[in-house]
């Protein structure tokens, strides 16, 4: 695709973000809850349901999955839960000056098993960056994956980031079953705090 092309798909993607957003984000200073690769949903609308004064936002890139997603929090009358699709980059952009991620979850992403794909993973120094400079005092990053390698690369990453401190092994503030995890044998879980502040006191599930 021409570079031209592809930044005005870009923008226009940009665009229809910026307008969904400004529908449930009318506060500048709102905080939210982020699940990035969100799926279907199950796990975001457990976690709305059984928090119904914290914002959250699942994103996804694929249509079908934020569709079938927006018809369960219709379903559950969550008025606290909202998807979107898109990439998550661009809605780091788009997301409002003063609002700011509260905690991420990052569940059963593409491991890009292959070595030449590794660049296409998610959990990257570069976008380690791009969330902590949206997070805010005591905000956490929970990593899950069946994929060790992916989970012992992504350690290393998260670990040597300026923006971010490993927390000490323990249970997930919120656990769901996803349909990814029902699927695997087993997996790996860490959890990071911003490094804009002190954190607070939790956090993850290390292989089961």
């Amino acid at each position: 695709m021409p570079r031209e092309i592809y930044e005005a798909v870009q923008s226009g993607r940009r665009a229809e973000l910026r307008s969904e957003m400004a529908a449930f984000l009318p506060q500048s200073e709102a905080r939210l809850l982020l699940e990035i690769g969100c799926g279907n949903g199950h796990f975001l609308t457990a976690y709305a349901a059984a928090h119904p004064d914290q914002l959250c936002v699942g994103i996804d890139l694929r249509l079908e999955r934020v569709d079938k997603a927006v018809r369960k929090c219709q379903r559950a009358d969550l008025t606290n839960l909202f998807f979107l699709r898109g990439d998550v980059r661009n809605f780091l952009q788009e997301l409002p000056a003063g609002a700011g991620l509260l905690d991420i979850y990052l569940l059963f992403p593409d491991p890009w098993p292959k070595k030449r794909h590794h660049k296409n993973r998610l959990l990257q120094a570069g976008f380690l960056g791009e969330l902590g400079a949206r997070a805010g005092q005591g905000s956490r990053l929970f990593f899950r994956t069946d994929f060790k390698p992916y989970y012992d690369e992504g350690r290393e990453i998260v670990a040597s980031h300026p923006r971010w401190r490993l927390l000490p092994a323990g249970p997930f503030p919120f656990e769901h079953t996803t349909i990814f995890q029902s699927r695997a044998a087993a997996f790996f879980s860490l959890a990071a705090v911003s490094a804009n502040g002190g954190g607070r006191d939790v956090v993850p599930v290390f292989g089961i």
